[in-house]
């Protein structure tokens, strides 16, 4: 066999170019570090708006609490999140700019919960109201119940010819582990606080189907999110609520014509007969070209410019922003970090009043617990006014759970009030399938713990009676909170989910409303006459993000083709992750809602 000789040329040139590439990104990094560095020595400018301005809303990606813009190394691209406040500022912002005519929504493969939705919905209706106009244009393959749900806010509702719109009503599908892992021959030792017969999220890994307890809630929760639905799109749409409950149950709409024909949407119109009809709008002259403003650029830059000028006076309210699991450290909501922002806000002498804005499912115990700690201890020097987003369940509600007033939307995901631990048992897999044996010495017989051989029921039962006492913990902490017996938070708890709506009813939830009405509340609590809302973590110039979308825009122009893997596989790389960084006992919601 001949041997392969390497060419000088074949190491050289393909080395050279990578490290050219390289210096290159790193050059144009240290420009933007430095640049931002002193840019932040100056005022931020003012944005240049020309007459009879549209701006154009592309909501085609997930809405966070936060806005950021950051390489995905999984799916080789760039991964923008929009921020709900930063829109919300925005749409305000343009109601008082008189160069600005309107708003030109454009909606495909939008990512995010109802409340979020219905926060983006109420503020549209609030911006019509200033006379100015909203077109919403459903330009996707297919229309999701929760794109329509926004766009059905808008004045005018226009829907691509061949787009694809189902009204079917809504549905949960879970996915249930223990057949697969019976195959594995590993076991799930299930520990649920006493009487959580609600918590379900360990029900997967030990179940085959729903139990009772867990089809009622979801029933429940479902009704309700149907309900609430129906009657916003009833008001916007001049469609009664009945009547869309029974095109549902007909399944009578399956295309935009369909959707045309039941008044959902106005007409079904090309990309070009919509702009046309914005340009009339604003009475553009027949030889002059629309201006479509970024509203994600508009929104960003105002909102940082009105952060910077309120960071400089005296900031009266602060907003304190938390989404993610909940854990000590890393990623999502972690306690190192919101205990600092607490810390931070409770410090500053001209904050007079703190609004906490959660949208998390819950997570570490521990974590929960420290988060819980700076918040009482803020509440007991200044008012904490909390405002739920989509969920704020389990962990998630532990940590509202000490403050003076607590908003959700009517469709916010809430409560959970229970505990679960879950400890694998991988003996049998090893030893069936792999051949692997395992023998032990100790100096106690409880010494060696492992998910290589099962826990002894006396084993067993030393957990249930920690899971048990932080279970009551959270009663308690919750009973403390809301002014309730230890009895009358155990009738509601037990791990139980409910809608925001139902949680008014039940006592967990002062008030229903968004993070506006929580800031307007809060302000009006402690007698603040004019608002300065400073948000923490405060909110910074992002150049680099910026140049990232610049790229990831210019990349989308050039070609339709991806190397990004499938959506679906991305949720479950997501879920395994998630798995791995949980630790200890976990205060987590029992199930994940994703609307489509």
């Amino acid at each position: 066999m001949s041997e392969r000789k390497v060419t000088f040329g074949r190491i050289f040139w393909p080395s050279l170019w990578s490290a050219l590439i390289v210096s290159i990104l790193g050059i144009l990094i240290w420009v933007i570090a430095i640049s931002s560095l002193f840019g932040g020595l100056e005022p931020p400018k003012e944005m240049k708006i020309d007459e009879k301005t549209v701006l154009h809303m592309t909501l085609d990606g997930r809405i966070g609490e936060k806005g950021q813009s950051k390489f995905n190394p999984q799916s080789f691209d760039v991964d923008v999140t929009l921020g709900l406040s930063s829109i919300l500022n925005g749409l305000e912002e343009a109601k008082k700019n008189d160069k600005i005519k309107g708003v030109f929504i454009e909606i495909d493969a939008l990512s995010c919960g109802f409340a979020t939705a219905k926060e983006i919905r109420d503020a549209i209706n609030d911006f019509e109201k200033s006379g100015k106009f909203v077109v919403a244009y459903n330009s996707g393959e297919m229309i999701s119940h929760l794109e329509y749900y926004i766009a059905s806010a808008a004045d005018e509702n226009y829907g691509f010819p061949s787009s694809t719109m189902q009204f079917l009503g809504l549905g949960a599908e879970l996915t249930f582990f223990k057949n697969t892992l019976d195959k594995l021959d590993v076991e799930m030792q299930v520990i649920r606080g006493s009487g959580n017969d609600f918590k379900s999220a360990v029900e997967p890994y030990f179940r085959s189907s729903m139990s009772d307890s867990s089809r009622l809630q979801i029933e429940t929760y479902l009704s309700g999110l149907w309900k609430d639905y129906r009657d916003d799109i009833a008001k916007d749409r001049n469609v009664s609520s009945k009547e869309l409950n029974r095109i549902a149950e007909n399944a009578l709409i399956q295309s935009v014509s369909d959707a045309v024909k039941y008044k959902l949407i106005d007409e079904t119109k090309y990309r070009d007969e919509v702009i046309d009809i914005i340009s009339k709008k604003v009475k553009l002259e027949e030889d002059k070209e629309l201006k479509l403003l970024s509203f994600a650029k508009f929104a960003k830059k105002k909102f940082y410019q009105n952060q910077t000028l309120i960071k400089a006076d005296e900031p009266n309210i602060a907003v304190i922003l938390a989404q993610g699991g909940v854990s000590k450290s890393g990623d999502g909501l972690t306690s190192d970090e919101i205990c600092q922002l607490f810390i931070d806000a409770r410090n500053n002498e001209s904050v007079k009043t703190v609004v906490f804005r959660i949208n998390s499912p819950g997570g570490s115990a521990l974590a929960s617990d420290e988060i819980w700690r700076e918040v009482k201890l803020t509440n007991d020097v200044k008012p904490v006014i909390v405002s739920m987003g989509d969920v704020a369940a389990s962990g998630g509600y532990y940590i509202a759970a000490p403050a003076t007033t607590i908003f959700a939307e009517p469709t916010t995901i809430t409560g959970s009030i229970g505990v679960f631990g879950v400890i694998p048992y991988t003996g049998a897999l090893l030893e069936n399938k792999l051949g692997l044996t395992f023998d032990r010495a100790s100096t106690n017989k409880h010494a060696i713990m492992t998910t290589n051989r099962k826990l002894t029921e006396e084993e067993l039962a030393v957990i249930q009676e920690g899971v048990d006492d932080i279970y009551l913990l959270f009663k308690q902490r919750v009973a403390d909170g809301r002014g309730m017996t230890l009895e009358q938070v155990d009738i509601i708890a037990r791990g139980r989910v409910w809608t925001g709506r139902d949680a008014l009813k039940v006592g967990l939830v002062d008030k229903l409303g968004g993070i506006k009405d929580a800031i307007a509340f809060a302000a009006k609590k402690v007698g603040i006459k004019e608002v300065k809302t400073l948000y923490y973590p405060n909110v910074k110039e992002d150049k680099l993000g910026e140049l990232l979308e610049m790229i990831n825009n210019e990349e989308m122009e050039a070609t339709t083709s991806t190397n990004a893997l499938p959506e679906s596989i991305m949720e479950y790389y997501a879920q395994l992750k998630r798995l791995e960084n949980i630790q200890g006992i976990q205060m987590r919601m029992p199930y994940e809602v994703i609307i489509r």
